[in-house]
Order: C-alpha cells, then structure tokens, then sequence
C-alpha cells in the first residue's frame, strides 16, 4: 500500500526534514516495501507547486535525499510508490499537479474506460500517465472548475461520482495547494490519521520528531519546537496521544491557521465496493501491504464543523 504524508506548519516556510536515509526505521529503509517512485512536493513562495519525483525506490537516491533535506514550504506533500496501475514512470508518480495544487492516492479504483467516458476530452487532456490515481485528480480537478473553484464542492461531487458509478476498493487522497490541505479516507479500508500538534508537541517543549513505528516516514524540524503544525499521515508516527483516525467519509481541511474542519460528502459505502478478492494479483498485492495496524485503535474524530 502506498504512503501517504502532508504538513501543513502555518503561514510561513519551515523545514521538515524527512530522515529517510540515515535512520534504521527510514523510508529509504522502507522502500523495498514501497519501491515504485517517490515525491515530496512543496510550494514556492508565489504558491507555485514544486515537486521532486522519481519512478524509482528512494534508497540510494541523491535528489531524494536533498528534497528531505534542504526544502522549506508552508505546506509538504509526501508519497511513496506501491504501484497498482500504470507503469513505473514519472508520469506516474505521485504527487500530480494541477492548477496550483497538488494530489497523491493511496487506494485503487477500477472502470477506468467509464472514468475516461465521464472525463470526456478536456479532463483526458489533464491526464499524462496511466494511472487511476491520475485520472481521480483530473475529476476533483474539473469539478472543482465547474464549481468555480469551490474545492469542496468540486471533491463532493467528484467523489460521489466515483462512489455511485465506479468498482472502488478505497480512495485515501490528500489535495493540497500553499495554504490549505484536503485530506479523505473513503471508505475505511486504509487507515488516514491526523495529529493536531500544538507548538512543542505534548510537552510543550519538543521539537518535531515524528517517526512512525513501522518507519515508514521520519519527520524531523527543530524550528516547529515553537510552532505547532497539523500532519495527516497513513499511520501513527509518533508517540503523541493526540493521533485520530479520520472519519470515512468526511473531506477534512487544515487552513493557514491549522484550524481542522470536516464535512461529510460520502455518507453512504461505495455502490460497487470491492474486495482483494476481486483485484487482479498486482493490485491486490499492493493493496494488501497495508500492514496490520495504524497504529491506533480506529476512533472517530473531534473536530469543528463549518
């Protein structure tokens, strides 16, 4: 199963060094688990999306390392690759970009000629590669478009779309431009976690040091020892007792001011829910490297509603 990892630190630049080739518990170390491509995309300071990307394991990668290393953004967007559909190529690996933001999936939906039917040919022209995640993207994309870019609307009625029309086994994505990330876990196949983490972490005093148990992604920033940051993430990476499970169901949004809100926009499961079983033996495999556990009991989140 693919990771997913976003951060949002607030309005101004920080550093989140990804610890991914020096740790024992890295994600380089994890790669062999996840070797089809990686991406860290971060945003300029004129909110344009920058990402570095590769269709190869980040082991041994010297941009990977450097992208871990030196980026600075208001907003991070991380994924590794464990490829369901599409061949391993730049074109298809996460994170996609479109009109300003940027998209990674974690999940696998099928009826991808119905997808490319209902896409028709302005949203197959946003389409490069050959994934469904892709595809997926280029649907929240153009309805958003229609929606004069209301992005929750535009992801409402996208997301239902494929719920009611498309085979879907799940559809985890985080959407995110400069400012804001969107995060969904739909239905609750794969965990999607979030931790609202005040500046110094529980104690008041720590830097950011989060580390998943399974070492799947390592996070490290001194700076946001004063500065609190919201983290969405496919598992618990650290100790923090404020980890939750998002709702199935519910599109959450973390703001400049890492205020957390989440609305409801697919209340019912999947018309066409599928199970490994019914995947072909790629997809199911990649599908059922999910692990065993997040980490954490599967809870319902406290947030706002707005």
């Amino acid at each position: 199963m693919c990771r997913l990892f976003a951060m949002s630190g607030g309005h101004r630049p920080v550093r989140a060094t990804f610890w991914l080739l020096d740790a024992a518990d890295s994600l380089a170390a994890q790669s062999a688990g996840n070797p089809d491509g990686f991406g860290i995309a971060t945003f300029a300071t004129d909110g344009t999306p920058e990402i570095d990307k590769q269709p190869v394991e980040a082991l041994g990668d010297e941009e990977f390392a450097r992208a871990a290393r030196e980026e600075r953004s208001t907003v991070y967007v991380a994924h590794v690759r464990h490829a369901s559909t599409g061949t391993l190529s730049l074109e298809n690996t996460h994170p996609f970009a479109l009109d300003g933001r940027v998209f990674a999936h974690n999940g696998h939906v099928g009826g991808l000629d119905a997808l490319d039917e209902h896409l028709g040919a302005d949203g197959r022209a946003l389409v490069h590669g050959d994934t469904d995640s892709e595809r997926v993207f280029a649907l929240i994309t153009t309805e958003i478009r229609r929606s004069g870019g209301d992005v929750q609307a535009g992801v409402a009625t996208a997301v239902r779309w494929i719920a009611e029309h498309l085979p879907l086994y799940a559809l985890n994505f985080i959407l995110a431009d400069a400012t804001t990330v969107w995060a969904l876990r739909y239905p609750e196949t794969h965990p999607l976690l979030i931790l609202e983490r005040g500046s110094g972490g529980p104690t008041g005093v720590r830097h950011l040091d989060a580390a998943s148990p399974a070492g799947t992604v390592r996070v490290r920033s001194g700076e946001l020892a004063a500065r609190a940051a919201v983290i969405v993430a496919t598992e618990m990476m650290d100790e923090d007792p404020g980890w939750r499970s998002l709702e199935p169901g519910a599109l959450v949004r973390i703001d400049a001011d890492l205020r957390v809100t989440a609305h409801t926009i697919a209340g019912d499961p999947p018309a066409h829910e599928l199970t490994l079983a019914d995947l072909d033996p790629r997809a199911a495999a990649a599908q059922a490297a999910a692990g065993a556990s997040s980490g954490i009991a599967s809870s319902r989140p406290t947030m706002r509603s707005a």
